[in-house]
């Protein structure tokens, strides 16, 4: 995937055709509106990761919908605007595994170059609940450190996330 989408054709602003343009040497292609010229700049996306430590172990999430499908990960997900990243990092704890969690601190922040998303992992502390699947996961489970699937782990930024914290080289 091009970290320049393709499917960007027209000007939000005027529907004008968007063309491809260095605008200065030390930035990457920028999408310039050939009539108007307004630049139509493609920022990174926010989403947050929840280590959770639960009974003994730390809770993943089986995922039910694309990408990942069938592949464990870490609960997380998308910042909203106008949300804070922990009151994120609470909400998709909550969202994906049932868990009503507390921040404890911020672990790590990951980016790669293949992907568009920056993402926070937040090590929590478990508050409430009882560990169950949300909507667009298809089972939910504390793993002991020896027990984790590694592969079956559908994200690099959950793995990077889970050696970090469990102090394993990447």
């Amino acid at each position: 995937m091009s970290l320049m989408e393709d499917n960007y054709r027209f000007c939000p602003q005027c529907a004008g055709p968007l063309a491809k343009r260095l605008l200065k040497p030390t930035e990457p292609m920028r999408l310039v509106c050939t009539v108007c010229g307004f630049i139509f700049y493609l920022d990174p996306k926010l989403a947050v990761l929840a280590l959770v430590p639960y009974q003994g172990g730390l809770v993943l999430v089986r995922r039910s919908i694309e990408p990942g499908f069938g592949l464990w990960v870490l609960p997380g997900g998308f910042v909203d605007l106008g949300e804070t990243v922990e009151e994120a990092v609470v909400r998709e704890a909550y969202e994906e595994a049932n868990l009503r969690v507390r921040v404890v601190r911020l672990q790590n922040v990951y980016s790669y170059r293949h992907s568009r998303t920056v993402l926070l992992a937040f090590e929590t502390e478990y508050v409430s609940g009882v560990l169950a699947p949300g909507e667009e996961e298809s089972e939910a489970r504390s793993f002991a450190p020896h027990e984790i699937p590694w592969g079956e782990i559908a994200f690099s930024s959950s793995r990077d996330a889970l050696r970090d914290y469990l102090g394993l080289p990447r």
